[in-house]
């Protein structure tokens, strides 16, 4: 077989060729790389600073509820237990858990005795308060639930503790205001001098409730923030039904203490002093409990 010459110099052009292809793919990758890092770019500039999560809660877990009130307490607490059966007793003492689907962000449970007289009945639920926010912390995530609770409930907020700043303006309107000596206060209809309490003749003074101190309130304390509500119904032409609920919040879990009595023999109200104070005393125990 017959070779094919050699001829010097017939494969420089595919050299040259080979070499500005490599060049073109080149300068094309080095194109696109450029192009992509400047989007990139552009994109977290956009972004901005990554935001700082928010801490979680200090709670990760509930108690257990039925085991969380002392025997001593329930007794106080169901008066009528003392009269059953042994049997009976230890279960009533014994509360009944409530149904949840996960124990570590809802749990509670109930108590029951009836009496001849009345039947009272103890609830606790318990909730631990997760933000899927990231910017909203578990504690502002549960203030807002709590807040939400009370306005149903009818009660009213606390006020918020203004700040006690001097206010020139204030001042100098009050200074304005004030009559000059030997001038007399101006004059509001009916001849009284305005600003001075009394209504003007013939007028109907405003009527106010008088307070006693038991009234659905915001509450100092258990925990961080806790109202209570009040409520008295009747069951019938011989019962009522007195309900008395606290709530508290501490970091991001809220507990609500609810102790109901129903009278069954007498349309006398239960005590309402005597409710809330129980209840009150529990909401503190359990308070305490959450700080262990």
């Amino acid at each position: 077989m017959q070779r094919k010459a050699y001829v010097p110099g017939r494969s420089r052009p595919a050299v040259l060729t080979a070499a500005a292809l490599a060049l073109g793919l080149g300068i094309g990758l080095s194109g696109c790389s450029s192009g992509a890092k400047a989007d990139v770019d552009a994109v977290d500039a956009k972004a901005g600073p990554a935001a700082q999560a928010v801490p979680p809660g200090r709670y990760r877990t509930l108690f257990e509820p039925c085991g969380a009130v002392p025997q001593a307490t329930l007794k106080d607490l169901l008066p009528g237990a003392a009269a059953l059966p042994d049997v009976e007793r230890e279960r009533a003492y014994r509360g009944t858990a409530a149904v949840t689907f996960d124990t570590d962000r809802r749990v509670g449970c109930s108590w029951r005795a009836d009496s001849p007289d009345a039947a009272h009945r103890l609830t606790l639920d318990i909730e631990r308060v997760v933000s899927y926010d990231p910017a909203v912390s578990d504690d502002d995530r549960a203030q807002e639930v709590f807040a939400g609770k009370q306005t149903a409930a009818g009660v009213p907020l606390a006020p918020k503790t203004p700040t006690a700043t001097a206010t020139p303006t204030a001042t100098a309107t009050s200074t304005a205001s004030a009559p000059a000596a030997g001038q007399r206060p101006p004059q509001a209809p009916g001849g009284h001098a305005a600003g001075s309490g009394k209504p003007p003749v013939g007028a109907t003074a405003p009527s106010s409730t008088p307070t006693t101190g038991l009234e659905p309130r915001s509450l100092d304390g258990p925990g961080d923030v806790a109202y209570l509500d009040d409520a008295l119904t009747t069951t019938g032409p011989a019962g009522v039904k007195r309900l008395v609920s606290v709530v508290f919040r501490t970091s991001n879990v809220i507990v609500t203490v609810q102790y109901e009595e129903q009278s069954t023999a007498s349309a006398d109200a239960p005590d309402s002093g005597e409710l809330q104070e129980k209840a009150r005393n529990l909401a503190r125990l359990l308070a305490e409990r959450l700080e262990e």
